[in-house]
């Protein structure tokens, strides 16, 4: 991969000033067992990972109103 130019680097710190990190601890098992199935939908980790949260908060803040 050739480098990142000054403006590529100067992107990246931008948008990086408004992303947060999580960190979760899993085992090695887990981990390759998440991996694989982000990948069968066509997602990274990452993607998989965020969407699972929201779709899992959406579903408790509709049956909070039941």
């Amino acid at each position: 991969m050739p480098p990142k130019t000054d403006a590529q680097k100067k992107a990246q710190k931008k948008y990086m000033e408004h992303i947060a990190t999580i960190q979760i601890r899993t085992t090695e098992e887990r981990r390759e067992t998440i991996k694989d199935h982000a990948t069968s939908c066509g997602e990274s980790v990452n993607v998989f990972i965020n969407r699972a949260i929201d779709e899992t908060m959406q579903r408790d803040n509709e049956s909070d109103g039941e």
